[in-house]
């Protein structure tokens, strides 16, 4: 089985139990700070580890998020463990907060600039992606900057990405140029 498919059933089974038992915004909150954790990569590597033993594993886990984890989320961990899932860990909690934000309608939405945007800028564009008709209910906006764009913008909502940055026309006028200076040598090649 696919590490999709897996992490898309578990994280569904830990959707439907919060839901179930009206926790489903408190396990957000242990399944966020486990994928910050998983971000860490001395963490990771120990998830995946085929030498230490699963129990071992879970202990660490454990001592870590025991005071801090709700049970039920600290039960999932352990289900996890028994069944030899915690190498799918990072997918699981990455499919339970996609799934969460269908659940509630919030689109995610990326917006990378040259430059740092003001506050009235952010808070504009937030509104104008929240009066589209392109978003769901909730806009959840991360901005970025990259200065590899030159000047202007990108917006990355799902599959979809709009590029209005200086760097993406430059490459587009560069392609153009390229393809029209072929055809000219290939109309000046069949003139002689």
């Amino acid at each position: 089985m696919s590490v999709q498919k897996i992490a898309g059933r578990y994280a569904k089974s830990l959707i439907d139990l919060s839901i179930e038992q009206n926790k489903l915004d408190r396990i957000l909150e242990d399944v966020k700070v486990l994928r910050e954790v998983t971000d860490n990569r001395d963490f990771k590597l120990m998830l995946r580890s085929p030498v230490l033993k699963a129990d071992k594993k879970r202990q660490v886990v454990n001592h870590l998020f025991q005071n801090q984890f709700d049970p039920l989320t600290l039960a999932f961990l352990d289900i996890m463990f028994r069944k030899g899932r915690e190498a799918h860990l990072v997918e699981i909690a990455s499919e339970f907060v996609a799934q969460y934000k269908r659940i509630k309608r919030i689109s995610s939405v990326r917006l990378v600039s040259a430059a740092p945007l003001s506050k009235d800028t952010v808070d504009q564009i937030h509104k104008i992606l929240e009066d589209s008709s392109v978003v769901e209910d909730t806009v959840d906006l991360q901005v970025a900057v990259n200065d590899k764009l030159i000047g202007g913008f990108t917006i990355e909502l799902d599959d979809k990405l709009y590029d209005d940055s200086v760097a993406f026309k430059l490459a587009e006028l560069k392609k153009e140029f390229k393809g029209n200076l072929y055809i000219s040598l290939i109309n000046d090649s069949r003139n002689l």
